[in-house]
């Protein structure tokens, strides 16, 4: 199995940054009624969520949170090495939306910057791959900002999605430090699935799909360009795969849910949160919910969490269990420790990027 230990890197900072607007299950009574929107308010937990404004993307929410905390760190911009926007929600199709925070941020040309085409797994497999490249480089500072806008691809009549998803995005520092604790990773993929969370107009294989919105298979409407999720299917797999994961991750690594602090996982429903702290004998009482507050962020999720549990605390050490699942398929476990005093409360902000919003070819 792909497992991953880096010895010399540390988390030393995280931020996490929210929209202002909020959205709740109940504004969907009229469209749903009553009792189906109680019911998913049982299932999921969710009392509100937060959704962006209409030019407002993943990216604004992750340059807010990186600048907030590279000021709160006191770092010096040149000294970031790197940077990895991990998301399904990129400003545009091409460039890289990395290139637009590394631009907003000030960052040095000595940057290595590039996405990473991930949903709910964003955080496991972002603190992987940058943690990959400091190690075999001398990058001694780096950037990872994830987070997702999926409201803006749900059907506003999707009863599966629309009242579940909320937006957000986050960004963790990480630096090289000889005396760090390891950050250990397990990571795994099904391409198979690649069909249960899908948009499937708009990319490349299909340019000029049709925006006609149908009522599907399980009754929801919806056009080509809105997200599909295969929800039965998704269901089987987070109370499968997901357990098995960290049971194989508690195996290798030699550790039991004793050893951790916290469990910070992708928030993907209260029902299915429940079942997989069921499964593994994971505390319930460690594991942070956002869910109630800000609905399914995606990858986002892991460090919300603790910016919505920690973000007011000083001065207390965390070993973390991470675990993200979704998109893809695609799902990983990751623990580090995380110190609180590095933990920046959630952010709440509308900015935009006015300069790139291109509503023109003639603004080009």
């Amino acid at each position: 199995m792909p497992l991953f230990k880096f010895n010399n890197i540390k988390i030393t900072g995280m931020a996490g940054a929210v929209p202002k607007n909020i959205v709740r299950p109940e504004d969907f009574k009229d469209v749903f009624g009553e009792e189906e929107v109680n019911k998913f308010m049982r299932m999921t937990g969710i009392k509100e969520t937060r959704r962006t404004t209409k030019y407002q993307t993943a990216s604004d929410l992750g340059y807010t949170a990186a600048k907030a905390l590279l000021e709160h760190k006191n770092i010096d911009k040149d000294e970031i090495g790197a940077l990895i926007f991990v998301t399904t929600s990129p400003d545009y199709r091409r460039p890289a939306t990395a290139f637009v925070l590394q631009k907003r941020l000030g960052l040095s040309t000595e940057t290595v910057v590039f996405d990473v085409g991930l949903g709910c797994s964003s955080t496991v497999y972002g603190l992987q791959i940058i943690s990959s490249i400091m190690n075999s480089s001398n990058v001694k500072k780096a950037l990872l900002i994830a987070g997702d806008t999926a409201a803006k691809t749900t059907n506003p009549k999707d009863r599966a999605s629309i009242m579940l998803v909320g937006e957000a995005s986050v960004a963790v520092l990480l630096e090289k430090d000889e005396n760090a604790a390891p950050i250990t990773a397990l990571l795994r993929s099904d391409g198979n699935g690649y069909r249960y969370l899908i948009v499937p107009g708009g990319g490349y294989r299909n340019l000029d799909a049709s925006r006609e919105v149908k009522v599907c298979k399980d009754g929801n409407e919806r056009s080509l360009h809105n997200s599909f999720m295969q929800g039965t299917s998704v269901f089987t797999f987070t109370i499968s795969d997901v357990p098995k994961a960290l049971k194989d991750f508690f195996a290798v690594t030699n550790t039991t849910p004793d050893d951790y602090d916290c469990f910070s996982f992708h928030q993907a429903n209260l029902y299915i949160l429940k079942q997989i702290a069921k499964k593994t004998k994971i505390p319930y009482d460690k594991m942070p919910l956002t869910l109630p507050k800000y609905g399914n962020t995606s990858g986002a999720s892991q460090i919300i969490n603790l910016c919505d549990a920690y973000g007011d605390v000083e001065g207390k050490e965390l070993k973390v269990l991470f675990c993200g699942f979704g998109v893809g398929l695609s799902w990983g476990v990751s623990s580090a420790v995380v110190n609180t005093s590095d933990i920046l409360p959630i952010i709440e902000d509308d900015t935009v990027f006015e300069e790139g919003i291109i509503n023109d070819v003639m603004d080009l």
